[in-house]
């Protein structure tokens, strides 16, 4: 038995397929000849129960014996009542109807064996196996036994699971040595820049204007170098922060967001426009992580607007949606693709921003569920974040 279902497992999906439907139709061939023959026999005895009548004749033997049955002469049908004739007309139609009753059941039931047996199994195992490789869980292992088409499909489904696996787990070491040779690099610098910058004091307390001149130059430089050694040790600590929700109101919280932009655009010399779609309501989020990305969007906005910044509150899916638009020249082609990977910068000038600002915005919204969005308005740029609120 066993090696049977074995060598059942091992056959193609579509010989097994013929199997089944050839077993099933035999099914339906030796039903329709049982039905067939009951139906017929059903059909003599209601007959038989209604012998001729009519004059009978017997033969005689010379002592006037009756010799055998008789036979009628002139034979008269005694009629049949309308029930067993109605009886008779319903046995000569129950097999033509039954045969294809019996056809399309068999083929229905050889379909719906053939998928139980054969399909139901590896299909489930299929999608547990999508469900969780989309979720990004990989420790599992899909069990199918079989060589047939669904059972090579799962054969590659598993082969693909442990490269996936594997290559995270490649992947996940990479990312955290590279955090750790960012971090290293960053406090490694940190003491040769204090060196240097004390160095680079005493060099511009000098008379010599030359040296004087050198020593201005060198500042700005390393200035710049302590300002990128604090933007790596900002981006190590963003990655790996994760959010504190807490319930707030959402129209003091906007209140508060705005006020802080107020300032920011009346200082740079920009009109602060401000839509405000939030009904009352409260919220789960991090605060922290909503106003350091509304304070970086802001400051982006006020660099390149022309004369306005528009900010947006509303709300999306359980969550807070925020927005920052400007009407300056917007993104570039290049930017809308890559202003949100680290240290990318359209600006020829590095020295105060090395384009981290959206990589670590991005990092924040994600870390909250949410996403990032850039886009080109009619009017200039435009920059949405997204936060959700877990769920009670």
């Amino acid at each position: 038995m066993g090696q049977m279902n074995c060598h059942r497992l091992h056959l193609s999906l579509r010989k097994s397929l013929i199997r089944y439907v050839v077993a099933f139709v035999l099914l339906a061939v030796i039903l329709s000849g049982v039905t067939f023959s009951i139906c017929d026999t059903a059909s003599e005895n209601i007959s038989a129960s209604y012998p001729p009548s009519g004059e009978k004749y017997y033969l005689t033997n010379e002592q006037g014996e009756q010799l055998g049955n008789g036979a009628y002469i002139g034979t008269v049908p005694v009629p049949m009542s309308k029930e067993d004739e109605c009886t008779i007309a319903l046995l000569e139609k129950l097999p033509i109807v039954a045969t294809p009753v019996y056809s399309a059941f068999c083929i229905i039931a050889a379909v719906l064996l053939f998928y139980r047996n054969r399909l139901k199994k590896p299909l489930a195992e299929l999608r547990m196996a999508s469900e969780k490789i989309a979720n990004n869980d990989l420790n599992f292992s899909i069990g199918y036994d079989s060589n047939d088409e669904l059972g090579q499909l799962c054969a590659s489904f598993e082969i693909m699971r442990a490269t996936l696996a594997d290559n995270f787990s490649k992947m996940w070491r990479q990312v955290e040595e590279r955090k750790a040779l960012n971090a290293a690099f960053a406090h490694d610098l940190r003491t040769p820049l204090t060196v240097l910058k004390g160095y680079n004091e005493m060099l511009q307390a000098s008379e010599n204007p030359q040296t004087q001149e050198i020593a201005a130059t060198m500042g700005k430089h390393i200035s710049r170098m302590e300002s990128y050694v604090s933007s790596m040790s900002n981006l190590r600590r963003m990655e790996d922060t994760q959010p504190e929700y807490k319930l707030i109101d959402l129209q003091t919280v906007a209140s508060s967001l705005y006020d802080s932009a107020k300032i920011v655009c009346e200082k740079n010399g920009k009109e602060l426009i401000f839509h405000n779609d939030i009904p009352v309501s409260q919220l789960s989020l991090d605060v922290v992580f909503v106003s350091q990305v509304l304070n970086n969007f802001i400051s982006n906005a006020v660099r390149y607007a022309q004369t306005a910044v528009t900010i947006s509150f509303a709300l999306r899916d359980n969550g807070l949606l925020l927005s920052v638009a400007d009407d300056g020249k917007g993104f570039g082609k290049s930017g809308l693709q890559k202003a949100t990977s680290p240290y990318y910068t359209e600006e020829s000038n590095h020295s105060e921003h090395f384009g981290l600002g959206l990589y670590i915005c991005k990092l924040l919204c994600e870390h909250h569920n949410g996403y990032l969005k850039i886009e080109n308005t009619a009017t200039g740029a435009k920059v949405s974040a997204y936060f959700k609120s877990p769920a009670l």
